[in-house]
């Protein structure tokens, strides 16, 4: 069996509503080598917080960037703008990279210098987060912590050495903009791929309401505020008996934390107000796998590479390939329960990092994660299905090896998703990628806290406050205690670094966004290796656009 090349890489298919496959990213032509640099014409920024701490664009951040290389700069262009979008048959009006859903496919090769213009053609600020990517603080995208968010009808660069391969996700990190088509597929190819097959296959998984009926994603968590229509009743949790609901005054004196972290005070309530969308308060959720409610946000639609179900993408092979699938969850409150009808998967990597070959039937895949798995196909149409975990819907995309006409039925459902399913905590890492046993350094223990009644999502019952820190050293060795006090499951997302999740093993998998279950803890260890500030925060974005955000620190 012939591994890929890179140019077999690039001619992938990747079906989006719009557009296909994407080679984003190529040699200028003109812009030699370079080593790591703040954009020019951009000043430092420095946010406000306690002094002590590595500011974004320190020297320490710097010199974390040049050992990390220079190899040759891939120049791409992203523009964020308002567009109409097919998702298969139905038009939806929304905002999107490059008019497209999922925005168009970014690749480049480990080592590579990614120099990515993003143009703001929003009517609000913005940013871009290149989602576990290990990079220098001030490209990380968090707005008013690691930049000034980006003013509409201006532009900002990206640019950062992308170290390590894997399957990422490039997404806004502002307000509620990533539950519209403000995020795109990040891949960065191993020169060295260890791993032999003949086709890839890229599969983004979506919750959608924009645009739908009327709903957009501000009225929506409106909906879930205490008065905003959300009724308590069969399948609500009653939490911990928090106090009042309410925001500190954040750093820019607005009462209003998600309007602080937007940069536009207004932009929430607005959209709220212009809205004219039904109730998506979802009130009778259960997952067993998720040990209670799978969410609170009835979606109308679910999509899988931008496309329904009624109209589904399709990948075309020859029966007995081997293919690479590349699954990443772009949700912003769903888990994805995924399988292939008539396969089973072999798990070769999550969040980007190789782990030992673990064969399931299914997967369970909360916002932010990715999956690579290995199949091999069989002769005949088969269903890819991403069940919503907890909830009412599914997106389907098709497999197929023959040339007839008959494709599934939209309502498929694969008997796989009815059998084994490996968890993250029973992965373990690869050789190459697992940390060593080091005793750590520092212990931290931060206790999830809210309900679904008050809607009051935050840490140790305060709510995201862009001075607080959390310290730590360049060189330890940290073992972080996240304590879920709550009655919802949260998928926990670490910028800039990944950890080890202790499970079976005392060195697990190597992941950056994980999920912690209702009442129970996990135990994750990194290495503060990558200097700067950085954001841990709930990856349900209702949840984190709510509070549950805090920062953690480097001390000079």
């Amino acid at each position: 069996m012939q591994k890929p090349s890179r140019r077999t890489l690039l001619r992938a298919p990747f079906a989006a509503a719009g557009a296909g496959l994407l080679a984003s990213c190529s040699d200028s032509g003109s812009e030699p080598r370079s080593g790591p640099r703040h954009p020019a014409g951009t000043a430092a920024f420095v946010p406000q917080g306690p002094k002590g701490y590595v500011n974004p664009s320190d020297p320490e951040v710097l010199a974390a960037e040049r050992k990390r290389g220079s190899g040759p700069v891939r120049m791409v262009r992203l523009t964020a703008a308002e567009s109409m979008l097919d998702l298969g048959g139905r038009s939806v009006h929304s905002w999107a990279y490059n008019e497209s859903v999922p925005g168009p496919l970014v690749r480049v090769t480990a080592g590579d210098v990614l120099s990515l213009t993003l143009g703001n053609r929003l009517v609000e600020k913005t940013t871009l987060h290149a989602h576990g990517v290990r990079l220098r603080c001030d490209m990380d995208g968090a707005p008013d912590l690691t930049q000034a968010p980006i003013a509409p009808g201006t532009d900002f660069v990206y640019r950062f050495t992308a170290a390590h391969p894997g399957t990422y996700l490039l997404h806004s990190h502002v307000g509620m903009q990533p539950d519209r088509a403000l995020y795109a597929p990040f891949i960065v190819d191993d020169p060295r791929e260890p791993l032999k097959y003949d086709k890839e296959w890229i599969v983004v998984l979506d919750d959608w309401l924009d645009g739908v009926e009327g709903s957009n994603p501000e009225q929506v968590l409106e909906q879930l505020k205490p008065g905003g229509g959300m009724k308590m009743g069969t399948g609500m949790g009653t939490g911990m008996g928090m106090g009042p609901a309410g925001h500190r005054a954040g750093p820019h004196g607005s009462a209003s934390a998600s309007a602080s972290r937007s940069g536009s005070p207004s932009a929430a309530a607005s959209g709220a107000r212009r809205a004219t969308g039904p109730d998506r308060v979802l009130r009778d959720s259960h997952s067993r796998l998720l040990h209670g409610e799978g969410g609170n946000v009835a979606y109308p639609h679910y999509l899988i590479n931008g496309r329904l179900r009624t109209d589904p993408s399709v990948f075309r092979c020859r029966p007995g390939d081997r293919i690479r699938i590349r699954i990443i969850n772009a949700g912003s409150e769903t888990a994805f329960r995924v399988a292939l009808g008539d396969h089973p998967m072999t798990i070769t990597h999550t969040d980007g990092y190789p782990v030992q070959h673990k064969r399931t039937d299914a997967l369970l895949i909360g916002m932010a994660e990715r999956y690579d798995v290995l199949v091999t196909a069989k002769d005949g149409v088969f269903p890819l299905v991403a069940l919503a975990e907890g909830k009412k819907g599914k997106g389907v995309a098709i497999l197929r090896t023959d040339k007839g006409r008959n494709l599934p039925a939209p309502d498929a459902r694969p008997d796989e998703l009815d059998r084994e399913i490996v968890p993250a905590r029973r992965l373990l890492p690869a050789d190459s990628v697992a940390m060593d046993d080091r005793v750590p350094d520092r212990d931290l223990r931060i206790r999830i806290t809210g309900t679904m009644q008050r809607y009051d999502w935050g840490f140790d019952h305060k709510p995201y406050d862009v001075r607080e820190r959390h310290a730590v050293r360049a060189g330890e060795r940290v073992r972080l205690t996240l304590l879920n006090a709550t009655d919802m499951w949260h998928p926990m997302h670490l910028h800039g670094h990944t950890f080890s999740v202790n499970g079976i093993s005392s060195a697990g998998a190597r992941k950056d966004t994980t999920i912690v279950l209702p009442h129970r803890k996990l135990v994750l260890d990194f290495d503060a290796d990558n200097p700067g500030l950085w954001m841990l925060h709930c990856h349900n974005q209702y949840h984190s656009e709510s509070g549950m955000m805090t920062v953690l620190g480097y001390k000079k």
